[in-house]
C-alpha cells in the first residue's frame, strides 16, 4: 500500500470518529433513543430492587438499634434519678413526721420494733422524764395497744396485747360478761375464760374492765369475731379483732402521762 493511500484512509478515520462523536451527542434528543434508555432502565430495575429493599432494610434496622440504645440509657438515667428522688422524698418526709410527732404533747413516737418481738413490744421515745409511769395504758387511735412494761429515763418499752405473755381483763360491753384477752405471739388476739353457751355475736364491743387505777376501764380494744376455738375444760375462746393497726405503729398516745418533773415515778426494767 503506498503513502498515499495511507493518508487517505487516516482522514476517512477521523471523519468517522467526528461523525460518530456527533451522532451520538444528537442521540439523546432522539425519541426512538430515550424509549430504548427507559426500556432498558425499567429492565434494570427488577434485578436491583431487593438490593434496594435490603438496603432500605438494614438502615432501618440500624436506626432502630441506635434509637433502642439511646432509649435504654435514657431509661437508665431517669431509674437512677427517681431512685434518689424517691430516697430524698422518703428522708424529708419521715424527718417532718418526726418533727410533727414530737410536737404532740401525750404522744410518743415508736423508736424500734424488733422483728423477732414483733407482736411483743416496742420501745417509745419518751420515759419517766415525760412523765410516762409503769403500767400505763397505751392507745392507738383510741384503742388499746398494750401498757408500759418498763420506762427509763428518756425511752419506755410497751408490751402489746399480741403478746402472749400480756393478759388484759376485759368486758363484752353488750352483755357486761366479763374475760381476759391475750395475744398467741403471732398477731392474733384471743378472749378467754369465757364458759361455753354464752350468746356472743359477731362485732360485740370488748372494753378493758375495772381492775386497777393504772388500767381505768371501758378503754376499747376491739371486736369480738366469729371465729372461737376450744381452749379446754369448759371454757370457749372468741378471737378478737384489735381496734388498732397494730401492724403499722409510729405514734402512741400514753394515757394518763402526767407532765414532765411531777407525779408519779417509772419504774425500770
Amino acid at each position: 500500500m503506498t503513502e498515499k493511500h495511507l493518508g487517505k484512509e487516516w482522514i476517512h478515520g477521523l471523519l468517522m470518529i467526528i461523525a460518530s462523536l456527533l451522532f451520538l451527542a444528537a442521540a439523546p434528543r432522539k425519541d426512538v433513543f430515550r424509549g430504548a434508555v427507559d426500556l432498558v432502565g425499567e429492565i434494570l430495575r427488577y434485578p436491583e430492587y431487593p438490593a434496594v429493599a435490603l438496603q432500605r432494610g438494614a438502615k432501618r434496622v440500624s436506626f432502630w438499634f441506635a434509637d433502642k440504645s439511646a432509649l435504654k440509657e435514657r431509661l437508665d438515667i431517669l431509674e437512677e434519678e427517681n431512685t434518689r428522688l424517691r430516697l430524698a422524698w422518703s428522708v424529708g418526709s419521715a424527718s417532718h413526721l418526726k418533727q410533727e410527732l414530737d410536737r404532740f404533747y401525750g404522744y410518743a413516737r415508736v423508736t424500734l420494733r424488733e422483728p423477732l418481738s414483733w407482736w411483743s413490744e416496742v420501745r417509745i421515745n419518751k420515759g419517766t422524764s415525760d412523765g410516762v409511769f409503769f403500767g400505763a395504758p397505751v392507745l392507738h387511735n383510741g384503742y388499746l395497744v398494750g401498757r408500759v412494761s418498763s420506762s427509763e429515763e428518756n425511752y419506755s418499752w410497751v408490751e402489746l396485747i399480741t403478746s402472749s405473755s400480756l393478759m388484759i381483763p376485759v368486758v363484752i360491753e353488750e352483755t357486761r360478761d366479763l374475760g381476759v384477752v391475750a395475744g398467741d405471739g403471732e398477731g392474733g388476739l384471743w378472749l378467754l375464760y369465757v364458759p361455753e353457751g354464752r350468746l356472743f355475736s359477731e362485732g360485740m364491743t370488748v372494753s378493758t374492765a375495772m381492775v386497777s387505777e393504772a388500767l381505768p376501764p371501758g378503754i376499747p380494744v376491739g371486736r369480738l369475731s366469729s371465729e372461737t376455738r376450744n381452749s379446754g375444760s369448759a371454757y370457749l375462746a372468741w378471737r378478737v379483732i384489735p381496734g388498732a393497726g397494730l401492724t403499722q405503729l409510729y405514734a402512741l398516745e400514753i394515757f394518763g402521762e402526767t407532765p414532765p418533773g411531777g407525779g408519779r415515778e417509772g419504774r425500770s426494767r
